[in-house]
């Protein structure tokens, strides 16, 4: 049973450390490639931790010669324990593996989080509330927004309806940021403007493009390339020069050229509302106000409030749950161990009066201990897991390649679930009153 353990385990780890190997480059993994490896690395874990089960008994073993030097209640329960093994190691064994994958949860939502962290990018200004709408939903949305906001200036996007071809080039200036986005530049009124500058000082003009970013660049002029029909063969383009002015951006995230709505309606390209949004200049929209608008809101219709980055917590329940797991194998494994047991009677006699406090210190012992076996070992091998599998679960699928960000091991949590979980189990087993027994002489 042990050399069929000791080679499931071996294989499982060699598989990870074999996956972890070939994704650890940064570079564009195929969709379906890195996700059949990603399953692979999760099909290894499992005969990893399947493998590192069937060392519990030995490790129970070794854990009773380790306690000898402890007090006789630690002792005798650790021995308990240990004498017992074909009773308490297959709960002791769901303690392990349950806290194993915890941990290695924890580990992976650190390397996820700290990925996406860096690849994240705002899609509006920071507190600015932003609303998709349809030209028909216009006056519904904006009234909604207006009888929660009474008095909030409203700026709206537009975009062009026609289905010809539509691009910008401001001239002399190289901003591939800016110029190869698609829908091409940021068509607005005034108030949509002020929005991308943050600065109501900001000159207007219907007839001048402003070219927004963080970089310090001189513009004098923008070129709109446009047909009223679709050709594939761009043959019937017209062109369109503007003057323009260069603001630049106090956001790092805003790269926009800035085309005001009135020279779109001079090219017939018929402009129409694509979004309404308020600017966090004038006003930074709550998750209270938020929500009531999206209640005045048609279905299917929402808002969306840029508040950066917000780190994923459905992960927690699921750790949760193990934990909870993880403490009812230990708790279980305590009460089989101390089953028929003879070293109560030997704490009885050494008690005398305190025999129901000794009672409930040597079940808590009990319980602790089988904790304690199943917490540092799992935690070990979450630890592993965790690392193995973090270069999978972090490959970019995206063309984008987006280079991997370090990240920290959350030593704390892990240091918590081994120290602090044998000590919640013991509380736990020392609250039930303990059965009577009767000391021999």
């Amino acid at each position: 049973m042990l050399l069929c353990g000791a080679a499931l385990a071996v294989v499982g780890f060699s598989v990870m450390a074999l996956i972890a190997w070939s994704t650890h480059e940064d570079q564009h993994y195929d969709d379906s490639g890195s996700a059949l490896m990603l399953m692979t690395a999760i099909i290894a874990a499992s005969l990893f931790l399947a493998g590192s089960g069937s060392f519990v008994a030995g490790l129970l073993e070794l854990l009773r010669k380790g306690t000898a030097r402890l007090s006789p209640t630690i002792r005798l329960a650790a021995r308990d324990v240990a004498r017992n093994g074909g009773r308490t190691a297959p709960p002791i064994a769901v303690t392990m593996v349950t806290t194993a994958l915890a941990v290695t949860l924890l580990v992976l939502a650190a390397a996820r989080t700290a990925q996406d962290r860096a690849g994240y990018s705002p899609q509006a200004r920071p507190g600015a509330l932003v609303a998709d709408v349809w030209l028909e939903d216009v006056a519904g949305t904006r009234a909604a927004i207006q009888r929660e906001l009474p008095g909030v200036p409203i700026a709206e996007r537009y975009s062009t309806t026609h289905k010809g071809h539509f691009s910008l080039d401001v001239e002399e200036v190289d901003l591939p940021d800016v110029e190869s986005v698609a829908p091409p530049g940021f068509i607005g009124d005034q108030a949509a403007l002020r929005y991308l500058t943050g600065n109501p000082a900001t000159p207007f003009d219907e007839g001048t493009a402003v070219v927004i970013t963080p970089q310090d660049i001189q513009a004098d002029t923008v070129t709109l390339s446009y047909s009223l029909s679709f050709d594939d063969d761009m043959k019937d383009l017209s062109a369109k020069s503007i003057p323009a002015i260069a603001v630049r951006s106090a956001d790092p995230h805003i790269n926009e050229v800035f085309i005001p709505v009135k020279v779109i309606q001079d090219l017939n390209l018929r402009p129409e509302p694509d979004k309404l949004i308020v600017d966090p200049s004038v006003h930074r929209t709550t998750r209270a106000e938020q929500h009531r608008i999206n209640q005045r809101l048609d279905d299917g219709e929402t808002t969306y409030v840029e508040r950066g980055f917000q780190e994923p917590a459905g992960w927690m329940a699921v750790v949760a749950a193990m934990i909870v797991m993880a403490l009812g194998g230990a708790l279980v494994a305590g009460g089989r161990a101390g089953a028929g047991s003879r070293s109560r009677q030997v704490l009885l006699r050494r008690a005398g009066k305190d025999s129901a406090l000794t009672l409930r210190m040597f079940a808590a012992s009990r319980a602790g201990v089988s904790m304690f076996c199943g917490t540092a070992f799992g935690a070990a091998a979450g630890c592993v897991m965790g690392w193995l599998l973090a270069w999978p679960f972090t490959a970019s699928s995206g063309w984008d390649e987006m280079p991997r960000v370090s990240f920290e091991t959350p030593w704390w949590a892990v240091a918590a679930l081994v120290a602090g979980l044998p000590v919640l189990a013991g509380i736990i087993a020392a609250v039930p009153k303990p059965p009577p027994v009767s000391v021999k002489s």
